[in-house]
């Protein structure tokens, strides 16, 4: 028998921000996680979450995103949408730490939007999203820089996805902007276009383009693309200046996944099926697709749906299997829309250990992985936040 000897190789930056080890400042992912975790193994977690929770009382409340593992939803006092849990957060000032189960962005929005009295804790500082990822503040304001020499940026107003990070956010608010949700995105294009000629559409170009086009009857010759890695974002002057929807090269990396190959194979796979799919996905697949909307939208649409109908929903798999195994005793049949695999891999970073750990840490006194936004930045992404609020 032989041994294994480990491979004479040293690991990338990329390799170790992933593994929630060293930190990346030019990213919204990942920074050091202090601390032993609990072994994945111990038997013991489910108990150690419970006590934890139990200790801390009406000081803690934990939020859990739709996309997170079973085993933490669990323990969340309340589940929802990004936006939604924020303002749960919101509504419980009395909370003197809010655990956000979720990604980085999600937290700087809670951050955003509580008191300054509440701590927000992410249990994971790895668990960033490639989404809000593409777009740093630095490459955005190369971007309004180009749109100025343009002659474009006096007419343009940008909407930010929530899917964003603060910095980006505060650049929205700062630029006269509103935030979005994936449920009211044609309400904020339709506001923006109210002030201005353009609108420059930030970070998932999927959103925009689905939401100009499918919804408010745009053609796809409205939209350009910004592609930051580029010069002058690979657009020339007439381009920016002919465009209504100027989209970021940004997307989601699980609905991007879905084609409209997938679309037809599940078709013929299960006669009668009905496609639901998030407006994250490409504009193809949504073309394709019997039914279109936010998560919140997908979780309604099924409950609502009669016994015996057939679904196939494209977005991120913990949600579709627990929903299958919800509605599988009144004989609905969910199945996700592509035969692949696919987890959101930052959301997953959220399991037990590191909730235990975040929890059990916080009754001991210690507060750990806390998420704070620098004022002037909670300043403008507040000012865009309400503006998303005061929406019609």
């Amino acid at each position: 028998m032989t041994t294994a000897h480990p491979l004479d190789v040293q690991p990338t930056p990329l390799a170790l921000l992933l593994l929630g080890r060293q930190s990346d400042p030019a990213s919204e992912r990942g920074v050091d996680c202090p601390g032993d975790l609990p072994s994945p193994s111990d038997p013991d977690l489910v108990a150690r979450a419970r006590a934890a929770k139990e200790a801390l009382g009406d000081r803690v409340f934990v939020l859990g995103h739709h996309y997170q593992r079973d085993e933490v939803i669990e323990f969340a006092d309340v589940t929802g949408d990004s936006f939604k849990l924020a303002r749960d957060a919101a509504a419980r000032p009395e909370a003197e730490f809010i655990v956000f189960c979720g990604v980085h962005f999600m937290a700087e929005s809670a951050d955003i939007l509580t008191t300054d009295a509440q701590q927000v804790v992410l249990p994971d500082l790895a668990a960033g999203c490639s989404m809000a990822d593409m777009a740093t503040a630095e490459q955005v304001a190369e971007c309004w820089d180009v749109l100025t020499e343009a002659g474009v940026a006096g007419t343009t107003v940008p909407v930010s996805y929530m899917n964003s990070s603060a910095d980006i956010k505060a650049f929205t608010g700062r630029h006269g902007g509103t935030i979005c949700t994936s449920s009211n995105a044609r309400r904020a294009l339709e506001w923006a276009f109210e002030q201005g000629e353009k609108v420059l559409f930030l970070p998932d170009q999927h959103l925009g383009r689905n939401t100009a086009v499918r919804d408010m009857g745009m053609t796809p010759e409205d939209c350009v693309v910004y592609n930051p890695h580029k010069p002058g974002g690979g657009l020339t002057t007439q381009q920016l200046r002919d465009a209504r929807m100027i989209l970021w090269r940004g997307h989601c990396s699980v609905h991007g996944r879905f084609s409209l190959e997938s679309v037809r194979e599940v078709r013929e796979r299960i006669p009668g099926v009905n496609v639901l799919v998030h407006p994250e996905c490409k504009h193809e697949v949504v073309a394709a697709a019997d039914h279109v909307g936010s998560t919140e939208h997908i979780i309604r649409t099924l409950e609502e749906a009669p016994a015996g109908s057939k679904w196939a929903i494209g977005t991120e798999l913990n949600l579709v299997r627990r929903l299958a195994l919800r509605y599988a005793a009144q004989d609905k049949e969910v199945v996700f829309l592509d035969r692949t695999v696919c987890f959101c891999s930052t959301m997953n970073r959220i399991d037990l250990p590191h909730l235990v750990w975040a929890l059990e840490s916080l009754a001991a006194g210690r507060v750990v992985n806390r998420i704070q936004v620098d004022p002037e930045t909670e300043r403008y992404a507040r000012a865009a936040l309400e503006r998303m609020l005061a929406l019609p």
